[in-house]
């Protein structure tokens, strides 16, 4: 199917329909797939776990989500490779909905979003982000990366803070009060596991650093604790309800059970019920989950297309990303989008079709059950080196560098925009703005590329003899709403004293009906001052605007021609050169 085709096509399962069926899928394709998805859920275990805490929920429904949306989506998706689960590009939209609305609001909240990314694939809107500009990705990833980063100084450090406050000058400032208690034990587990995974990649191995990173660090934490240190693990900050009423240590060891999103723990620990005043509340973050999802994905099947050479199906894609999160928060999943670094893993790990991602998720649902106990020993610190680490990776702060030395000061002010909000205030305001300053910033640069010149004394128009009083304009460039008035106005000035004038329009691809405007306001000038416009070489799109727009010749003021030799001989007439209407 052709690129073109896969950006407009929308079909459920397109992915597995393309990998598996449509083409042979046999044995050895299996076995591949196997070992990619067992390294991808190996991978995904201490992530998903890492980012649920960030989110500000319990470790466990961050493999529920990379159970249940993993598999999903991998199934009902439109890219071959991409990993889905939950991601730190979220931890910034989720984190203050758990602290306001509790885990109910935060699972409310991503079955809303699930349905606007439906909606959006329905309505076939995946090639649409392409026109996101690269300003505004690196602005708010960025901006998120530092956020991430800040939310971790509390565990990497064993700071005594209990929820951080909504704002992020409010958030250094208890940071900063709580350091002279700051935990010399758990800030060596945390810099150990940090190191681990800065120098693991010098053995050249293909494990991934962050788990011999996660299991010297836990190590480490487990004899410090038995020479009397607190180094806080999962199992001494999280506890679950075991079905004899009593309290078990850590994540459960079995299954998500279904349970309506609403009937959830709110923030004040009761159900948090279904209202249309709630839905009203969370729809803003619904939305901004749901817009930074299909950025998320999208990216990261553009990312994967270019490694693979293979083509993935933007709509289709959005799709599956609708349906994994709105099927997810019925087993406690929270949000979900595909991972970039995980994908990419699961491509080099030899992944051959989505059946790689269903593994990955079956692989998470295993350890879940089998190793719950040991999991709970993974110490809190080492979890937050663990998201520092993620944080650095995903602000890609070489690219940022890299369009701050070399890039235009617009794109620079639309970087430094969208990351100064993200940071400071929310990221829907941070794309919202970022996208808005980008449009005008360039509609700006594209006004500014337009230009009249006159062309009178040109060699063409010289050997054309034009008669006394005649001179001959030439526009290059859109005229839209941006440029038109300003054009327009430069036209009138240098025609003041003409007789008659030739616009040449060969130049214009775009009339909008700001042009239009403006330009019928010019023909209306050079009726009142007498003075005469022959108008030539329209190209497709101004012609058919004018035409459309119902505009015609005026009798003895203005005229239209197809080509500038046939406007030169027309006004050459005697008709002309005295002003009398001519043809």
């Amino acid at each position: 199917m052709p690129h073109r085709a896969h950006l407009f096509s929308l079909r459920i399962a397109h992915a597995f329909r393309e990998a598996c069926i449509d083409e042979p899928y046999r044995g050895r394709r299996f076995l591949r797939d196997l070992m990619a998805g067992v390294t991808v859920g190996i991978i995904a275990i201490p992530l998903a776990m890492a980012l649920a805490i960030a989110s500000g929920v319990a470790p466990q429904y961050g493999l529920y989500t990379a159970i249940i949306a993993g598999f999903v989506i991998a199934l009902t998706g439109g890219s071959r490779f991409s990993i889905s689960g939950p991601t730190a590009a979220f931890v910034v939209i989720l984190y203050p909905i758990a602290q306001s609305y509790g885990l109910g609001g935060l699972l409310l909240a991503t079955l809303m979003s699930g349905v606007l990314l439906m909606i959006m694939a329905l309505m076939r809107l995946g090639r649409f982000i392409e026109y996101i500009p690269e300003s505004v990705t690196l602005g708010f990833t960025g901006g998120i990366a530092v956020v991430i980063a800040t939310l971790q100084v509390r565990d990497f450090l064993g700071l005594p803070v209990g929820d951080m406050p909504e704002h992020y000058w409010d958030k250094l400032a208890l940071l900063a009060s709580a350091l002279p208690e700051f935990d010399a034990m758990s800030t060596l587990v945390a810099g150990v596991t940090l190191a681990v995974m800065l120098l693991w990649p010098r053995l050249k191995t293909p494990l991934p650093p962050h788990l011999p990173a996660v299991v010297i660090g836990s190590l480490l934490a487990l004899w410090l604790n038995t020479q009397g240190a607190a180094v806080e693990t999962i199992g001494s900050r999280f506890s679950y309800l075991l079905p004899d009423g009593s309290m078990g240590a850590g994540i459960p060891p079995f299954l998500p059970e279904f349970a309506w999103p609403w009937q959830q723990a709110g923030a004040s620990g009761e159900p948090i019920g279904l209202s249309w005043l709630l839905v009203r509340d969370l729809l803003p973050a619904a939305f901004a989950i749901a817009m930074l999802g299909a950025i998320e994905s999208l990216l990261c099947a553009v990312v994967l297309d270019g490694m693979t050479g293979k083509r993935h199906s933007a709509n289709s894609e959005l799709m599956g990303q609708g349906l994994g999160n709105i099927i997810t928060p019925f087993f406690g999943g929270i949000t979900a989008t595909a991972a970039i670094a995980r994908s990419a893993a699961n491509y080099r790990a030899g992944a051959e079709s989505p059946v790689s991602a269903m593994v990955h998720s079956l692989v998470v649902l295993l350890a879940l059950v089998s190793l719950a106990g040991l999991l709970a020993y993974l110490p809190m610190p080492a979890m937050a080196a663990l998201l520092v680490m993620v944080a650095w990776n995903m602000s890609e702060a070489p690219k940022s560098l890299h369009l701050l030395k070399t890039a235009p000061r617009s794109d620079i002010l639309v970087f430094i925009t969208c990351f100064s909000l993200t940071v400071l205030l929310d990221m829907v305001i941070a794309i919202t703005t970022g996208v808005l300053l980008a449009a005008v910033l360039f509609m700006r640069e594209m006004a500014q590329m337009t230009k009249v010149t006159d062309i009178t004394l040109s060699k063409r128009i010289a050997e054309a003899r034009l008669p006394e009083g005649w001179q001959v304009f030439k526009i290059n460039g859109p005229l839209f709403f941006a440029a038109a008035d300003r054009i327009f106005g430069e036209l009138a000035l240098m025609a003041r004293n003409a007789r008659g004038f030739v616009l040449y329009m060969d130049g214009v691809t775009i009339l909008d009906a700001g042009g239009l405007s403006a330009l019928n306001k010019l023909i209306a000038t050079c009726e009142r001052d007498g003075t005469q416009i022959v108008i030539a070489d329209l190209q497709f799109q101004p012609l058919r605007t004018l035409s459309r727009a119902g505009v015609v010749p005026v009798p003895g003021v203005s005229r239209y021609m197809s080509s500038l030799d046939e406007a030169l001989r027309l006004i050459a007439e005697p008709g002309a050169a005295s002003g009398q209407p001519a043809g």
